[in-house]
């Protein structure tokens, strides 16, 4: 089992603690330094304040976030959890995700969405109905940028007709894709363009909201786990696509790290590879405290928790 935290750029209520360079960096650096495989940020650029009211947040620059974070660390790899596609030209998107895996020498993790809030996609001018094919093709677009030369692409708003993207990014043929939504076309997206699925826990009352199914009990999550495998053998993908998942549900002060242990376990054993989660605390240095916590009693008594050696880059070509 792999490790993710939250790098709480979503609290602009303590911004000096937590969205300050010193803020992001001390929490990038406990983490590497607790056992933490990634640290992980989140994407809302403009969001609408009726979903502020009800309990939405905001979030710095996602790229410009981890890059401070990639200054401050070797080995932690930096992780967008998630970026919202149609948001940003694909190959706009693309030359971002080259320039920070190029400048943090490969560790960068690119967990990707098709995204929910329509009035955030009407203020940024992006298409919202029929997000989730616009989400595929962007995938499309994006690989193609990051790996070929003269690369020929029409998609929906803009067309490349022999363009030519470098440097290439340091994880070849580009860096690791997630693609996060409980969904069965979410799913199909990740075997069919990605290295990793990202379902999250989701209750009937939010699904509304979130526009992607419910996700609330552990036969759910076998669920999705089984229909990827199934269509991965469908469409004949020979690796494996790594799962990521939330520990998110289980914070508070109620839990202890010993409940944290036991759920990560039984996780690992439906098939989870990796585990994200943040904490409650209301100050930097206690958010520190809770990181350190974490790694002595669940990262390091957690079997398989062992990270690769610093700057390894890990190999993403998908084979189908």
């Amino acid at each position: 089992m792999r490790f993710g935290l939250a790098i709480p750029t979503d609290r602009v209520d303590a911004a000096e603690d937590f969205l300050s360079p010193d803020g992001v960096s001390a929490i990038a650096r406990a983490a590497e330094e607790a056992g933490f495989e990634s640290g992980y940020v989140t994407d809302h650029p403009f969001p609408v304040q009726r979903w502020l009211d009800g309990g939405g947040h905001h979030a710095l620059d996602p790229f410009v976030a981890l890059s401070f974070a990639a200054a401050a660390t070797t080995r932690l790899r930096l992780q967008t959890h998630i970026l919202v596609l149609g948001y940003r030209n694909p190959f706009l998107l693309a030359k971002s995700i080259l320039s920070l895996d190029v400048l943090s020498r490969g560790r960068l993790v690119v967990g990707v969405g098709a995204g929910y809030l329509r009035g955030e996609f009407e203020a940024l001018g992006a298409t919202f109905d029929g997000r989730g094919r616009l989400a595929g093709e962007a995938l499309e677009a994006l690989k193609s940028a990051l790996s070929e030369d003269d690369v020929r692409f029409c998609g929906e708003g803009y067309e490349a007709r022999g363009n030519t993207m470098r440097p290439r990014p340091v994880q070849r043929p580009c860096p690791p894709l997630w693609m996060g939504g409980n969904s069965l076309p979410a799913i199909r997206r990740a075997v069919d363009h990605c290295t990793g699925w990202l379902p999250f826990p989701n209750t009937q009352a939010m699904a509304k909201f979130t526009r992607t199914p419910a996700l609330e009990s552990d036969e759910d999550l076998v669920s999705g786990l089984g229909y990827a495998e199934s269509y991965a053998r469908e469409v004949g993908r020979e690796t494996r696509l790594e799962v990521g998942y939330s520990l998110e549900t289980m914070a508070g002060a109620e839990r202890t790290m010993r409940d944290y242990r036991e759920r990560s376990q039984s996780l690992a054993d439906l098939g989870v590879d990796w585990l994200a989660i943040g904490f409650p605390d209301r100050s930097r240095a206690a958010y520190i405290d809770a990181i350190r916590r974490f790694g002595d009693e669940v990262i390091a008594k957690t079997d398989g928790a062992e990270a690769p050696a610093p700057g390894a880059a890990t190999s993403t070509e998908v084979k189908q």
